[in-house]
Protein backbone atom coordinates (compact mmCIF):
# COMPACT_ATOMS: atom_id res chain seq x y z
CA UNK A 1 0.00 0.00 0.00
CA UNK A 2 1.59 3.04 -1.31
CA UNK A 3 -0.87 5.56 0.38
CA UNK A 4 1.40 7.74 3.04
CA UNK A 5 0.48 10.41 5.67
CA UNK A 6 2.62 12.51 3.40
CA UNK A 7 -0.59 12.44 0.66
CA UNK A 8 -3.28 12.64 2.90
CA UNK A 9 -4.10 15.14 5.57
CA UNK A 10 -0.39 15.54 6.44
CA UNK A 11 -0.22 18.04 3.27
CA UNK A 12 -1.43 21.27 5.33
CA UNK A 13 1.63 23.10 6.48
CA UNK A 14 -0.24 26.16 6.25
CA UNK A 15 -3.22 25.34 8.44
CA UNK A 16 -1.85 25.64 12.11
CA UNK A 17 -4.24 28.56 13.52
CA UNK A 18 -1.84 32.12 13.63
CA UNK A 19 -0.02 32.48 16.77
CA UNK A 20 -0.89 28.64 18.21
CA UNK A 21 1.37 28.57 20.76
CA UNK A 22 3.04 31.26 20.09
CA UNK A 23 3.91 32.45 16.21
CA UNK A 24 3.71 28.81 14.85
CA UNK A 25 2.23 28.09 11.20
CA UNK A 26 4.01 24.76 10.24
CA UNK A 27 4.74 21.51 12.18
CA UNK A 28 8.16 21.18 10.94
CA UNK A 29 7.23 17.48 9.70
CA UNK A 30 9.72 15.09 7.43
CA UNK A 31 7.26 13.43 5.26
CA UNK A 32 8.92 13.86 2.08
CA UNK A 33 11.87 11.82 3.08
CA UNK A 34 9.78 8.25 3.55
CA UNK A 35 8.54 8.86 -0.31
CA UNK A 36 9.72 6.37 -2.54
CA UNK A 37 12.32 6.62 -5.07
CA UNK A 38 13.08 10.12 -6.36
CA UNK A 39 10.54 12.60 -5.00
CA UNK A 40 9.64 16.65 -5.75
CA UNK A 41 6.54 18.50 -4.59
CA UNK A 42 5.50 21.72 -4.58
CA UNK A 43 2.72 23.29 -1.51
CA UNK A 44 0.85 26.13 -1.38
CA UNK A 45 -2.00 27.31 1.48
CA UNK A 46 -4.04 29.94 2.22
CA UNK A 47 -5.19 30.77 5.92
CA UNK A 48 -8.06 33.06 6.65
CA UNK A 49 -8.19 33.52 10.52
CA UNK A 50 -10.85 35.73 12.65
CA UNK A 51 -9.75 36.57 15.85
CA UNK A 52 -12.50 39.14 17.61
CA UNK A 53 -13.44 40.11 21.34
CA UNK A 54 -14.26 42.90 23.15
CA UNK A 55 -12.80 45.96 25.67
CA UNK A 56 -12.95 45.09 29.40
CA UNK A 57 -13.51 48.06 31.77
CA UNK A 58 -10.16 50.23 32.33
CA UNK A 59 -8.91 51.77 35.79
CA UNK A 60 -8.07 55.44 35.05
CA UNK A 61 -6.44 58.10 36.81
CA UNK A 62 -10.07 59.63 36.41
CA UNK A 63 -12.30 56.46 36.80
CA UNK A 64 -13.14 53.77 35.30
CA UNK A 65 -13.63 53.66 31.71
CA UNK A 66 -16.16 51.07 30.69
CA UNK A 67 -15.74 48.16 28.03
CA UNK A 68 -17.67 46.29 26.08
CA UNK A 69 -16.79 47.55 23.15
CA UNK A 70 -16.64 45.07 20.07
CA UNK A 71 -12.78 44.62 18.65
CA UNK A 72 -12.64 44.21 15.25
CA UNK A 73 -10.41 41.04 13.39
CA UNK A 74 -6.64 41.34 14.51
CA UNK A 75 -5.42 38.52 12.42
CA UNK A 76 -4.24 38.99 8.76
CA UNK A 77 -4.45 36.62 6.35
CA UNK A 78 -1.82 34.80 4.94
CA UNK A 79 0.18 32.67 2.45
CA UNK A 80 2.28 29.89 2.40
CA UNK A 81 4.76 27.79 0.19
CA UNK A 82 6.52 24.85 0.50
CA UNK A 83 9.03 22.73 -1.78
CA UNK A 84 11.17 20.15 -1.00
CA UNK A 85 13.33 17.58 -2.71
CA UNK A 86 14.32 13.84 -1.91
CA UNK A 87 16.81 11.90 -3.53
CA UNK A 88 17.01 8.17 -3.41
CA UNK A 89 21.02 7.00 -3.43
CA UNK A 90 20.69 2.85 -2.85
CA UNK A 91 18.27 1.25 -0.72
CA UNK A 92 20.26 2.41 2.38
CA UNK A 93 20.57 6.25 2.31
CA UNK A 94 18.54 8.97 1.25
CA UNK A 95 18.97 13.07 1.03
CA UNK A 96 16.32 15.75 0.95
CA UNK A 97 16.17 19.57 1.03
CA UNK A 98 12.99 21.20 2.48
CA UNK A 99 11.78 24.87 1.82
CA UNK A 100 9.54 25.95 4.53
CA UNK A 101 7.76 28.78 7.17
CA UNK A 102 7.03 27.30 9.88
CA UNK A 103 7.02 30.57 12.44
CA UNK A 104 5.35 33.92 11.49
CA UNK A 105 2.71 36.22 12.68
CA UNK A 106 1.10 39.34 11.10
CA UNK A 107 -1.54 41.39 13.59
CA UNK A 108 -2.64 44.16 13.94
CA UNK A 109 -5.50 46.00 16.73
CA UNK A 110 -7.69 48.67 14.55
CA UNK A 111 -7.22 51.76 15.72
CA UNK A 112 -9.19 54.63 16.80
CA UNK A 113 -9.04 56.76 13.60
CA UNK A 114 -12.35 55.45 11.97
CA UNK A 115 -11.75 52.18 11.77
CA UNK A 116 -14.62 49.30 11.94
CA UNK A 117 -14.16 47.43 15.82
CA UNK A 118 -11.45 50.22 17.23
CA UNK A 119 -9.78 49.54 20.32
CA UNK A 120 -8.44 52.66 22.75
CA UNK A 121 -7.29 49.78 25.10
CA UNK A 122 -5.42 48.03 22.31
CA UNK A 123 -5.34 50.11 19.29
CA UNK A 124 -2.32 50.29 17.21
CA UNK A 125 -0.91 47.30 19.13
CA UNK A 126 1.11 45.08 16.22
CA UNK A 127 3.41 42.25 15.58
CA UNK A 128 4.88 41.10 12.05
CA UNK A 129 7.46 38.09 12.04
CA UNK A 130 8.79 36.57 8.85
CA UNK A 131 10.75 33.66 8.92
CA UNK A 132 12.05 30.71 5.95
CA UNK A 133 13.51 27.74 6.92
CA UNK A 134 15.78 25.63 4.42
CA UNK A 135 16.77 22.42 5.77
CA UNK A 136 18.95 19.91 4.19
CA UNK A 137 18.73 16.26 5.45
CA UNK A 138 20.27 12.39 5.20
CA UNK A 139 18.81 9.26 6.21
CA UNK A 140 20.41 5.78 6.69
CA UNK A 141 17.65 2.94 6.56
CA UNK A 142 18.30 -0.75 7.47
CA UNK A 143 15.42 -2.47 5.41
CA UNK A 144 16.34 -5.71 6.98
CA UNK A 145 14.90 -5.00 10.43
CA UNK A 146 13.11 -1.02 9.44
CA UNK A 147 15.07 0.53 11.33
CA UNK A 148 16.47 3.97 10.04
CA UNK A 149 18.60 7.51 11.48
CA UNK A 150 17.79 10.90 10.15
CA UNK A 151 19.32 14.41 10.40
CA UNK A 152 20.86 17.06 9.40
CA UNK A 153 21.48 21.15 9.35
CA UNK A 154 18.29 23.48 9.27
CA UNK A 155 19.47 27.43 8.44
CA UNK A 156 16.74 30.05 9.33
CA UNK A 157 16.40 33.58 8.25
CA UNK A 158 13.82 36.07 10.26
CA UNK A 159 12.88 39.50 11.20
CA UNK A 160 10.23 41.32 13.25
CA UNK A 161 8.24 43.87 14.27
CA UNK A 162 6.41 44.79 17.30
CA UNK A 163 4.65 47.56 18.29
CA UNK A 164 2.25 48.31 21.94
CA UNK A 165 -0.38 51.15 21.36
CA UNK A 166 -3.19 52.31 23.41
CA UNK A 167 -4.29 52.92 26.82
CA UNK A 168 -3.62 49.94 28.01
CA UNK A 169 -0.16 50.33 27.73
CA UNK A 170 0.25 53.53 29.71
CA UNK A 171 3.22 54.80 29.63
CA UNK A 172 4.74 52.86 26.87
CA UNK A 173 2.56 53.38 24.57
CA UNK A 174 3.94 53.86 21.27
CA UNK A 175 6.98 51.87 21.79
CA UNK A 176 8.09 50.08 18.71
CA UNK A 177 11.04 47.55 18.05
CA UNK A 178 12.37 46.65 14.78
CA UNK A 179 14.46 43.74 14.74
CA UNK A 180 16.60 43.33 11.54
CA UNK A 181 16.84 40.17 9.56
CA UNK A 182 19.08 37.38 10.78
CA UNK A 183 20.15 34.03 8.99
CA UNK A 184 21.36 31.16 11.90
CA UNK A 185 21.27 27.66 12.00
CA UNK A 186 20.28 24.88 14.09
CA UNK A 187 20.09 21.39 13.45
CA UNK A 188 17.33 17.89 13.26
CA UNK A 189 17.77 14.58 14.59
CA UNK A 190 15.85 11.50 14.57
CA UNK A 191 15.00 7.86 14.25
CA UNK A 192 12.00 5.99 12.39
CA UNK A 193 10.82 1.90 12.34
CA UNK A 194 9.09 1.06 9.04
CA UNK A 195 7.15 -2.26 8.24
CA UNK A 196 5.46 -1.87 4.65
CA UNK A 197 3.93 -4.59 4.20
CA UNK A 198 1.19 -3.20 6.64
CA UNK A 199 1.98 0.50 5.58
CA UNK A 200 3.29 1.04 9.26
CA UNK A 201 5.73 3.84 10.37
CA UNK A 202 7.17 5.35 13.64
CA UNK A 203 9.10 8.01 13.85
CA UNK A 204 10.34 10.57 16.10
CA UNK A 205 12.42 13.60 15.17
CA UNK A 206 13.89 16.70 17.59
CA UNK A 207 14.36 20.10 16.37
CA UNK A 208 16.78 21.93 18.19
CA UNK A 209 16.30 25.39 18.98
CA UNK A 210 18.04 28.36 16.73
CA UNK A 211 19.71 31.13 18.14
CA UNK A 212 18.78 34.40 16.25
CA UNK A 213 20.94 37.84 17.31
CA UNK A 214 18.98 40.49 15.63
CA UNK A 215 20.62 44.11 15.13
CA UNK A 216 17.81 46.00 17.22
CA UNK A 217 16.25 49.62 16.80
CA UNK A 218 14.12 51.01 19.26
CA UNK A 219 12.16 53.90 19.22
CA UNK A 220 9.46 55.04 21.93
CA UNK A 221 7.72 58.00 23.89
CA UNK A 222 9.52 60.01 26.56
CA UNK A 223 9.69 58.12 30.02
CA UNK A 224 10.01 60.57 33.31
CA UNK A 225 11.98 58.54 35.44
CA UNK A 226 10.87 60.86 38.73
CA UNK A 227 7.04 61.47 37.45
CA UNK A 228 6.37 64.95 38.97
CA UNK A 229 9.64 65.36 40.18
CA UNK A 230 12.32 67.85 38.65
CA UNK A 231 14.34 65.42 36.05
CA UNK A 232 12.74 66.25 32.67
CA UNK A 233 11.07 62.88 30.85
CA UNK A 234 13.95 61.72 28.45
CA UNK A 235 14.15 59.31 25.46
CA UNK A 236 14.75 56.06 27.68
CA UNK A 237 13.30 54.13 25.31
CA UNK A 238 15.33 54.63 21.93
CA UNK A 239 18.44 52.91 21.09
CA UNK A 240 20.37 50.65 18.96
CA UNK A 241 21.07 47.11 20.19
CA UNK A 242 21.01 43.49 19.63
CA UNK A 243 18.75 41.32 20.74
CA UNK A 244 18.97 37.47 21.14
CA UNK A 245 15.78 35.52 20.02
CA UNK A 246 15.83 31.91 20.51
CA UNK A 247 13.64 30.11 18.29
CA UNK A 248 11.95 27.18 20.14
CA UNK A 249 13.03 23.43 20.03
CA UNK A 250 10.44 21.36 19.65
CA UNK A 251 9.95 17.41 19.18
CA UNK A 252 7.81 15.51 16.58
CA UNK A 253 6.37 12.02 16.70
CA UNK A 254 4.32 10.85 13.91
CA UNK A 255 2.92 7.07 13.36
CA UNK A 256 0.62 5.46 10.65
CA UNK A 257 -0.18 2.49 10.54
CA UNK A 258 -2.90 -0.13 7.73
CA UNK A 259 -5.93 -1.48 9.70
CA UNK A 260 -7.62 -3.00 6.75
CA UNK A 261 -6.92 -3.04 2.94
CA UNK A 262 -6.49 0.45 1.89
CA UNK A 263 -7.15 1.88 4.97
CA UNK A 264 -4.93 3.62 7.00
CA UNK A 265 -4.82 5.60 10.57
CA UNK A 266 -2.15 8.14 10.63
CA UNK A 267 -1.25 10.93 13.34
CA UNK A 268 1.35 13.04 15.36
CA UNK A 269 1.94 14.15 18.94
CA UNK A 270 4.02 17.44 18.75
CA UNK A 271 6.32 19.31 21.89
CA UNK A 272 7.04 22.70 21.41
CA UNK A 273 9.64 24.88 24.36
CA UNK A 274 7.35 28.18 23.87
CA UNK A 275 8.24 28.60 27.43
CA UNK A 276 11.85 29.53 26.33
CA UNK A 277 10.85 31.76 23.43
CA UNK A 278 11.93 35.25 24.62
CA UNK A 279 12.12 38.83 23.23
CA UNK A 280 14.39 41.26 25.11
CA UNK A 281 14.93 44.44 23.89
CA UNK A 282 17.50 46.69 25.53
CA UNK A 283 15.97 49.30 25.86
CA UNK A 284 12.29 47.79 26.70
CA UNK A 285 13.67 45.70 29.53
CA UNK A 286 15.55 48.67 30.60
CA UNK A 287 12.58 50.65 31.46
CA UNK A 288 9.83 47.86 31.78
CA UNK A 289 11.68 45.54 34.21
CA UNK A 290 10.26 42.34 31.49
CA UNK A 291 10.47 41.53 27.93
CA UNK A 292 8.15 41.70 25.22
CA UNK A 293 6.67 38.19 25.08
CA UNK A 294 5.73 35.29 27.62
CA UNK A 295 4.16 31.98 26.33
CA UNK A 296 3.77 28.46 27.65
CA UNK A 297 4.94 25.18 26.06
CA UNK A 298 2.15 23.26 24.24
CA UNK A 299 1.43 19.89 22.77
CA UNK A 300 -0.62 19.31 19.73
CA UNK A 301 -2.35 15.80 18.64
CA UNK A 302 -3.46 15.18 15.52
CA UNK A 303 -5.47 11.24 14.38
CA UNK A 304 -6.57 10.86 11.40
CA UNK A 305 -7.76 8.40 8.81
CA UNK A 306 -7.04 7.84 5.14
CA UNK A 307 -8.65 5.49 2.40
CA UNK A 308 -7.89 4.13 -0.85
CA UNK A 309 -11.21 4.26 -3.18
CA UNK A 310 -9.65 3.58 -6.13
CA UNK A 311 -5.94 3.67 -8.44
CA UNK A 312 -6.52 7.30 -8.80
CA UNK A 313 -8.78 8.70 -5.85
CA UNK A 314 -7.44 8.44 -2.17
CA UNK A 315 -9.35 10.49 0.64
CA UNK A 316 -8.08 11.26 4.34
CA UNK A 317 -9.72 13.26 7.75
CA UNK A 318 -8.40 14.52 10.43
CA UNK A 319 -8.61 16.07 14.18
CA UNK A 320 -5.93 18.25 15.90
CA UNK A 321 -6.32 19.10 19.37
CA UNK A 322 -4.32 21.75 21.43
CA UNK A 323 -4.74 21.92 24.54
CA UNK A 324 -5.74 25.62 26.38
CA UNK A 325 -3.05 27.10 28.84
CA UNK A 326 -3.38 30.14 30.87
CA UNK A 327 -6.61 32.52 30.15
CA UNK A 328 -4.48 35.19 30.78
CA UNK A 329 -2.50 36.14 27.27
CA UNK A 330 0.08 38.24 25.69
CA UNK A 331 -2.09 40.60 23.28
CA UNK A 332 0.69 39.55 20.77
CA UNK A 333 -0.76 36.18 20.67
CA UNK A 334 -4.44 36.38 21.56
CA UNK A 335 -5.56 32.80 21.28
CA UNK A 336 -5.31 29.78 23.48
CA UNK A 337 -5.47 26.26 22.21
CA UNK A 338 -7.73 25.02 19.43
CA UNK A 339 -9.87 22.34 17.89
CA UNK A 340 -9.15 21.80 14.21
CA UNK A 341 -10.55 19.19 11.49
CA UNK A 342 -9.28 18.52 8.68
CA UNK A 343 -10.29 17.15 5.00
CA UNK A 344 -7.94 15.75 2.45
CA UNK A 345 -8.66 14.54 -1.31
CA UNK A 346 -5.36 12.69 -3.08
CA UNK A 347 -5.46 12.43 -7.15
CA UNK A 348 -3.22 10.06 -8.28
CA UNK A 349 -1.96 10.17 -11.92
CA UNK A 350 1.13 7.93 -13.40
CA UNK A 351 4.01 9.23 -11.35
CA UNK A 352 2.29 12.37 -10.37
CA UNK A 353 -0.05 13.11 -6.74
CA UNK A 354 -1.67 15.69 -6.22
CA UNK A 355 -3.47 16.62 -3.03
CA UNK A 356 -5.96 19.09 -2.15
CA UNK A 357 -7.26 20.30 1.41
CA UNK A 358 -9.48 22.20 3.55
CA UNK A 359 -9.08 23.18 7.30
CA UNK A 360 -11.53 24.27 9.62
CA UNK A 361 -10.33 25.12 13.22
CA UNK A 362 -12.23 26.41 16.56
CA UNK A 363 -9.66 29.09 18.41
CA UNK A 364 -9.75 28.90 22.02
CA UNK A 365 -11.02 31.95 24.17
CA UNK A 366 -8.28 33.93 25.64
CA UNK A 367 -7.79 37.43 28.04
CA UNK A 368 -5.09 40.09 26.78
CA UNK A 369 -3.11 41.30 29.00
CA UNK A 370 -0.90 44.02 30.14
CA UNK A 371 0.80 45.62 33.32
CA UNK A 372 2.58 44.10 36.02
CA UNK A 373 0.86 42.29 37.44
CA UNK A 374 -0.94 41.23 35.14
CA UNK A 375 -4.41 43.08 34.17
CA UNK A 376 -6.80 41.74 31.67
CA UNK A 377 -7.59 44.62 29.01
CA UNK A 378 -9.79 42.59 26.48
CA UNK A 379 -12.02 38.96 26.34
CA UNK A 380 -11.32 37.41 22.42
CA UNK A 381 -14.01 34.58 22.15
CA UNK A 382 -15.67 32.51 19.51
CA UNK A 383 -12.88 32.86 17.13
CA UNK A 384 -11.36 30.03 14.44
CA UNK A 385 -9.72 29.95 11.03
CA UNK A 386 -10.59 28.22 7.62
CA UNK A 387 -7.18 27.04 5.30
CA UNK A 388 -6.66 25.62 2.19
CA UNK A 389 -4.04 23.83 0.89
CA UNK A 390 -2.96 22.38 -2.09
CA UNK A 391 0.10 20.01 -2.94
CA UNK A 392 1.88 18.54 -6.25
CA UNK A 393 4.23 15.52 -5.80
CA UNK A 394 6.25 14.03 -8.74
CA UNK A 395 7.97 10.59 -8.22
CA UNK A 396 10.69 9.64 -10.48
Amino acid sequence: MKFTMTGAAMLLISTAPVLAGGIERGNQMLGVLFEQGNYAELSFGHVKPTVEGTELDLLTPIGVLPGGTPIGNVASSYNQIGLAYKHQFNENWSAAVILDQPFGADLLYPTPEGAAGATSRLGGTLVDVESTHLTGLVRYAMPQNGFGVHGGIRVARAKGEVGLSGLAYGAVSGYNVQLDTNTAAGWVAGASWERPEIAARVALTFNSEIEHDFDTVETGPLIDPDGAGPLPALPLLAGTSTTTVNTPKSVNLEFQTGVAPDTLVFGSIRWVDWSSFEVNPERFVAVTGGGLVELEDTTTYMIGVGRKFTDNWSGAASFTFEKAGDDLVSPLAPTNGRKGITLAAIYTTGNMKITTGINYSKLGDATPETGTPDVARASMRDNSLWGIGVKVGYSF
